[in-house]
């Protein structure tokens, strides 16, 4: 009879709960949000949304913005019928206070402090520990030196006062070894230099939130008052206020020109320099003020920098009535070096018909047969003026704005001399012509100069320039200071005598030198062996191992 071995059947497995397919424990919300945040503040995704914000800012460039330069924005839609609905709905017109881009921008700044902050404690608690234990075999490090010391009496003193003059931290341990590191702003340049992108971040987004920067083109011995109707185009950030305008005032007494007039570089500027009134507040007496290229005002937190100058031409205008539709200086826009200056003259008000005249401000006149009239040089030797004139019905007033600087001839009619050619009109100082069919006439009664005032305010741009002089600082400190650790310990030698052993290791990929940095402290604490350690047949054998570099001293 054979026997038979009877088992009892194995205790069944207990089911898998009903929401974890496959036996797999829930993860739980705390789980989750652990599991999101770690991802997060990972290093590779902070990587992903830098090289991501980067990529968001390339539409910014390529779309115009409606905060930049809202005509263009406006034309775009209006060429474009299909595109331009599109990019308003995903938010290409304004790309820098879209909702996707500050998201970017807010997940950036999140990951960028959630993987400072662990970074943080670590090196807290870096600082506060003793250098590491000492290995039990040196010579595997990639470092080794030894030599014979006579007498060890207090050889362990020694090299911890010889590697705190190296600016080793230092601690002598109770088994008989010395155990030093340094290098520990290594680390701290790290830290400086994530924090300062931090800063960066932040400043940008002070500016770009709170900050403004305008133009205004002001006639020589006009003003600018610092509110919202003297501008002609301002950039201001979401929680930008007009109250946050300072209420000072700049008039422009006078603007000094100089060019070059010898053959060498004839032309070219010499000086631009306006001088100019300054009242910081209502209430308070002005002040003479210098304002020159690359030489701002600095009129409470707000700057003031001369961008730019021009000529406008002074012009009078006499309706069909005879009445004076228009008179006063009208700013050109150079186009040259040569100040050929292109600009539109506008009479909206003259009556039996609107009058409006378009052409080009030179302010050296040159003419030769055949050919049209140029510039010869930028300072106003010859001042003339070339226009063509136009005439309308009267338009009814909308209130929408229109470019000062250029002309809309919609609904109007170009004005033709008896032949039906094109009517030219060639202006010099206190010259007048008579529009065909009893318009009116055009008087050039001078001109004047004007310059472009930028003035504008960025909160944050000191913040994001100290932070970038930091992270380039801590740059400096992660990339020169070499983190190092050091042991010295004295064993018995195999004759009875008593062998100093130094060993040493990076902890960072770094330029060389260890090795004669360990023989050197070798040297100095125990003194070579005459006839060189390498050549006694004395040396202890020792594990070998592959990172472990031949004995340098016995």
């Amino acid at each position: 009879m054979t026997d038979t071995q009877v088992r009892e059947p194995a205790a069944a497995a207990d089911p898998p709960p009903p929401d974890s397919p496959g036996g797999a424990p829930r993860l739980g919300w705390r789980g989750g949000a652990r599991f999101v945040w770690t991802q997060l503040t990972s290093m590779r995704t902070a990587l992903v949304l830098l090289f991501a914000l980067a990529l968001a800012a390339i539409p910014g460039s390529l779309v115009p913005q409606r905060a930049v330069s809202p005509v263009r924005v406006a034309d775009f839609i209006r060429d474009n019928p299909t595109l331009g609905p599109l990019y308003e709905r995903v938010g290409l017109f304004n790309v820098f206070t879209s909702a996707w881009f500050s998201a970017i921008y807010l997940l950036l700044f999140v990951s960028l402090v959630g993987c400072i902050v662990p970074r943080v404690g670590v090196y807290a608690r870096a600082l506060r520990a003793r250098p590491p234990r000492t290995p039990r075999n040196l010579a595997r490090l990639p470092a080794y030196a030894r030599t014979e010391v006579t007498d060890d009496a207090g050889v362990l003193d020694r090299a911890a006062t010889e590697l705190r003059r190296r600016r080793y931290r230092v601690d002598v341990r109770d088994d008989g070894s010395v155990a030093a590191e340094r290098g520990y702003l290594r680390e701290a340049g790290n830290l400086v230099f994530h924090i300062s992108l931090l800063f960066v971040l932040l400043g940008v987004a002070l500016a770009s939130l709170y900050g403004f920067r305008g133009t205004s083109v002001v006639i020589v011995g006009q003003g600018f008052a610092n509110n919202l109707t003297q501008y002609d185009d301002l950039q201001a950030g979401a929680q930008f206020d007009e109250s946050d305008l300072q209420p000072f005032s700049v008039v422009v007494k006078s603007f000094d020109v100089a060019f070059e007039t010898g053959p060498v570089q004839r032309g070219a500027a010499r000086l631009f320099r306006a001088q100019v009134e300054v009242t910081d507040a209502p209430g308070q007496a002005p002040h003479a003020e210098t304002l020159e290229v690359n030489k701002p005002l600095q009129i409470g937190g707000t700057t003031v920098h001369l961008v730019g100058h021009g000529y406008a031409p002074e012009v009078t205008i006499r309706d069909g009535n005879g009445d004076v539709a228009f008179s006063g200086p009208v700013p050109f826009l150079p186009q040259d070096g040569q100040f050929t200056s292109a600009g539109a003259i506008k009479a909206p008000d003259a009556r039996p018909e609107r009058l409006a005249f378009e052409g080009f401000f030179l302010p050296t006149a040159v003419t030769t047969n055949g050919s049209a009239p140029t510039s010869g040089f930028p300072d106003a030797l010859n001042p003339a003026l070339f226009i063509n004139g136009w005439s309308g019905p009267p338009k009814v007033e909308t209130g929408e704005p229109e470019n000062v600087y250029s002309l809309d001839t919609t609904g109007m009619t170009e004005m033709v001399d008896a032949d039906g050619a094109p009517f030219r009109i060639a202006l010099q100082e206190g010259a007048t012509v008579e529009l065909p069919d009893g318009r009116g006439t055009i008087t050039m009664d001078g001109w004047q100069r004007w310059v472009k005032l930028q003035v504008g305010d960025s909160p944050g741009v000191p913040i994001s320039l100290l932070a970038i002089a930091f992270a380039v600082l801590g740059l400096c400190f992660s990339l020169f200071i070499r983190p190092r650790r050091v042991w010295v310990r004295v064993v018995d030698g195999p004759d009875g005598g008593r062998l100093l052993e130094v060993g040493g290791l990076d902890r960072a990929d770094a330029r060389g030198g260890l090795t004669e940095d360990v023989d050197e402290l070798a040297e100095t604490l125990g003194g070579a062996p005459p006839g060189g350690a390498d050549a006694s047949p004395d040396a202890p054998d020792r594990e070998p191992s592959p990172a472990a570099p031949p004995l340098r001293k016995q």
